[in-house]
């Protein structure tokens, strides 16, 4: 299991705000390039975000379900990557002085992903995190500051 974590500077709620507005996915999540749909119900468990992965030519359309949605502390999505597989991914966010801490947490569930040892998976995985960490910190705390929350 990959996991990061990261100093926002900013409230748990500015950071739930984000994850609950499904178009903006594709801003913070490395390697989603676009949405196509967000059902209306999201975030709620079971909802939806249509999404693609990759680049122009080489997209791939897929959906990532919410599992568990508890504002402000903890969010569960099962990301899913065709032919890649799909992962279950959770943020753990609690406050911490005037912002917040936010953990990171991604596990191989199903396909060609869950089957590559983990040694070959974690630092790609952690890599990509740290950067999804800080694209999802950027706009929380930009929003934030600018009085969007």
């Amino acid at each position: 299991m990959s996991r990061n974590v990261r100093a926002f500077s900013c409230s748990p709620a500015a950071v739930f705000e984000v994850l609950a507005d499904g178009w903006l996915y594709p801003t913070w999540v490395v390697g989603a390039s676009r949405m196509r749909d967000v059902d209306a119900a999201w975030p709620r468990p079971g909802s939806k975000l249509a999404h693609s992965v990759g680049v122009w030519p080489a997209l791939i359309d897929d959906e990532t379900v919410s599992v568990e949605w508890d504002p402000p502390r903890r969010a569960v999505m099962r990301a899913k990557g065709w032919p890649i597989g799909e992962a279950v991914v959770t943020l753990d966010v609690r406050a911490q002085g005037s912002g917040c801490l936010v953990r990171i947490q991604e596990e191989p569930a199903e396909g060609p992903g869950a089957w590559v040892p983990r040694f070959i998976t974690e630092p790609m995985l952690h890599l990509r995190n740290r950067e999804t960490l800080q694209r999802l910190a950027y706009v929380a705390e930009g929003r934030e500051q600018n009085g969007e929350t």
